[in-house]
C-alpha cells in the first residue's frame, strides 16, 4: 500500500482540523480569478456563440486545471506536499460545519442580524428577510445540499483520480456556482457549466443521499421512513442532483424544506420536501450535523476498505 491510497483519509483529517483558513492560498480563488477575466470576452456575443464559449471555457478551464494539477503532483521531490494539499483543499466538509455550527449559535443565542450576515456567505439567496424559522431551514437546506457538492463529489473523484481529477470537478463546480444563474446575464455563458456539473455530480448526489440513510439507520433515525419517501420529493427539484441530499435529510430529521426562497429580489416557491408543516429548530439541526459528520467518516471508511 503507497501513500496515494492514505491520501483520502489525510485529507479528509486535515480538512476536519483545519477547514479553510482564510490566510493560505486556495486554487478555488485562482479559477474564480481566471472565470471572471474570461466572463466580459463574451458581453457582445449573440446568445449561441455566448453558449459556445462557456462551452470552450468549461472544457478548456477543466482539462487546463487538470493538466497543471497533474504536473504539480508529479514533481520530483514536492509532488507528495502538493499532493496533500490540494486533496486537503478541495474537500469543505470541515469548513461547512463550522459555518453552520457558528450560525447555530448566533440564532440560539438570539443574535438573528449577524446569523443572517454569516449564513448570507454559505448561500446565494437573501438572507434579510429571513426570521428565526427561516434562518433554521435555510441552513439545513445548505448543510445537506453542499454536504455533496463541498465533500462526497469531490471526495469521490479524489478516490478516483486523485487531485487532478478532484480539481477537474472542482473547475466545473465553481463554475456553476459563480455562472449557473438563470439571469440574462448568465442564462447562456454559464449554460455548458451548468450542465457539466449536474453530469458529475449526478451519481455522488444519489451517493450522498444513501450515505445519510445509512447513518440515519446507524444513528436510530427512521431511515425506513426515509427511504420509502425520499426519492419522490427529490425528483421535485428542477435541479437533477440538489433534492437527493436534501430530501434524505429532511425525512431523517423530521423537519420540512422548500417553500418561499427569494434569490435576486424575486421570491421563489420551493418544492416542498420532507414531512409537511415541520419547521426545523436547533434540535433537528443538530441532529443534520451529526448525520452529516457521521456520512462523512462512513465515506473515508468505505474508501479505505475499497484501497486496501
Amino acid at each position: 500500500m503507497d501513500y496515494t491510497s492514505l491520501l483520502p483519509a489525510v485529507a479528509f483529517g486535515l480538512d476536519l482540523a483545519l477547514g479553510d483558513p482564510q490566510r493560505w492560498p486556495h486554487p478555488v480563488r485562482l479559477i474564480g480569478a481566471a472565470l471572471t477575466r474570461l466572463e466580459p470576452l463574451a458581453a457582445k456575443l449573440s446568445p449561441l456563440l455566448k453558449r459556445l464559449y462557456g462551452l470552450a471555457v468549461a472544457l478548456g478551464l477543466c482539462a487546463c486545471v487538470y493538466v497543471l494539477v497533474l504536473a504539480l503532483v508529479r514533481l520530483p521531490g514536492l509532488g507528495w506536499l502538493f499532493s496533500i494539499y490540494l486533496a486537503f483543499a478541495g474537500l469543505a466538509l470541515g469548513q461547512l460545519l463550522r459555518e453552520a455550527r457558528s450560525v447555530s449559535g448566533l440564532i440560539t443565542s438570539g443574535r438573528l442580524d449577524d446569523a443572517r450576515r454569516e449564513l448570507s456567505y454559505l448561500v446565494s439567496r437573501d438572507t434579510s428577510v429571513l426570521d428565526e424559522a427561516g434562518l433554521w431551514r435555510t441552513l439545513a437546506e445548505t448543510l445537506s445540499e453542499n454536504f455533496c457538492d463541498g465533500f462526497v463529489a469531490p471526495f469521490i473523484y479524489l478516490v478516483l483520480g486523485g487531485p487532478p481529477l478532484l480539481w477537474a470537478y472542482k473547475t466545473a463546480s465553481t463554475m456553476d456556482s459563480m455562472w449557473g444563474y438563470k439571469t440574462e446575464r448568465f442564462r447562456d455563458l454559464g449554460w455548458a457549466g451548468a450542465r457539466l456539473d449536474d453530469a458529475l455530480a449526478f451519481v455522488p448526489a444519489r451517493i450522498s443521499a444513501i450515505m445519510l440513510l445509512a447513518a440515519g439507520a446507524a444513528m436510530g433515525l427512521d431511515s425506513r421512513k426515509a427511504f420509502r419517501n425520499f426519492r419522490a420529493d427529490a425528483r421535485t427539484m428542477s435541479s437533477p442532483n440538489a433534492g437527493w441530499p436534501m430530501a434524505a435529510a429532511a425525512w431523517l430529521c423530521d423537519a420540512s424544506m422548500g417553500g418561499e426562497t427569494v434569490y435576486f429580489g424575486v421570491a421563489l416557491q420551493k418544492p416542498q420536501m420532507g414531512p409537511r408543516g415541520k419547521p426545523w429548530a436547533a434540535d433537528s439541526v443538530g441532529i443534520l450535523y451529526r448525520l452529516v459528520l457521521s456520512s462523512g467518516i462512513g465515506m473515508v471508511l468505505l474508501a479505505g476498505m475499497m484501497l486496501i
